[in-house]
C-alpha cells in the first residue's frame, strides 16, 4: 500500500500476517529500510510486497526494530538472512531479544517462542541518525510500552513522517511497561507536529489534527 512516494506499508494482517503487526517500507534512490518484522510467519509475502514497490533484497540497507516485541520481531532474522539488511535496536530491549526471552518479548502471548536474535546496531542514546540515500531518519527511544520503545521520523514529500508503532501501548507488567514514561513519551510525540502517522496496529493517520487527536485519546 503505498502511503507517500517512497513509503509504503508492505506487512500487516491484511498484507501478510494476521499476527503481524505493520510492517512500513522507507525507499530512497538505491537504498531501503523496513520498519519492524511481522512475526515470521509470512516473511516471503513481506519481501515479496517490497518487490512489488520496486525494492529487492539487496537494496535493504537497514531493519528497524521499534520495540522487542514478537509480532515487530520475529521475522527479523529471516529478512536478514534474505536481504543485506542490518538490524537495528534500541539497546535497552536488545538485550531480551539476544537471550531469547519468551515473556518480555510477548512471543508467549503468540504461542510462540524468542529465538536468540543478535542485533547489529544498538542504539543506546536519546536519538541517533541514520542516512538512507538522500534521507535522514531519526531513531528516537520513546520508552514506556517497553523499557527500549522507540520511533522514527523522516521528511518525505515535504511532510514530517512519524513511524510509532505502538503508540496504543498496550501497558503490561510482563512487557516492563511504565506508565510514567510511557505519558512523557506520548507528550514528546505530540510535541513533534507529524503530519502522517504510520502506526503498528491503527493504520495511517494523516493531517497534524488527526495525528494529534490519535496520539491524545491515548493520554
Amino acid at each position: 500500500m503505498k502511503i507517500l512516494s517512497n513509503i509504503f506499508e508492505v506487512g500487516g494482517p491484511s498484507l501478510s500476517h494476521p499476527s503481524d503487526a505493520a510492517v512500513y517500507l522507507i525507499a530512497s534512490g538505491s537504498e531501503a529500510a523496513l520498519v519492524d518484522a511481522g512475526t515470521g510467519r509470512a516473511t516471503e509475502r513481506i519481501l515479496m510486497n517490497a518487490k512489488r514497490c520496486g525494492i529487492g533484497p539487496d537494496a535493504l540497507k537497514y531493519l528497524f526494530l521499534t520495540h522487542c516485541h514478537f509480532d515487530h520481531t520475529g521475522g527479523a532474522e529471516e529478512i536478514r538472512q534474505h536481504t543485506a539488511c542490518k538490524i537495528v535496536c534500541h539497546n535497552l530491549d536488545a538485550v531480551y531479544l539476544e537471550s531469547g526471552d519468551s515473556e518480555v518479548t510477548a512471543a508467549s502471548w503468540y504461542g510462540s517462542f524468542m529465538r536468540p536474535l543478535p542485533i547489529d546496531i544498538k542504539v543506546s542514546e536519546p536519538r541517533r541518525t541514520f542516512s538512507l540515500g538522500d534521507l535522514d531518519i531519526e531513531f528516537i527511544h520513546t520508552p514506556g510500552h517497553s523499557p527500549g520503545s522507540s520511533v522514527l521520523t523522516v521528511r518525505s514529500d515535504g511532510m514530517l513522517v512519524l513511524f510509532g508503532q505502538d503508540v496504543h501501548g498496550p501497558l503490561n507488567d510482563t512487557l516492563l511497561s511504565d506508565r510514567s514514561q510511557y505519558r512523557q513519551s506520548l507528550e514528546f510525540l505530540m510535541s513533534l507536529n507529524a503530519d502522517v502517522l504510520c502506526e503498528g496496529h491503527f493504520g495511517v493517520y494523516q493531517g497534524k489534527e488527526e495525528v494529534r487527536d490519535f496520539i491524545e485519546s491515548f493520554l
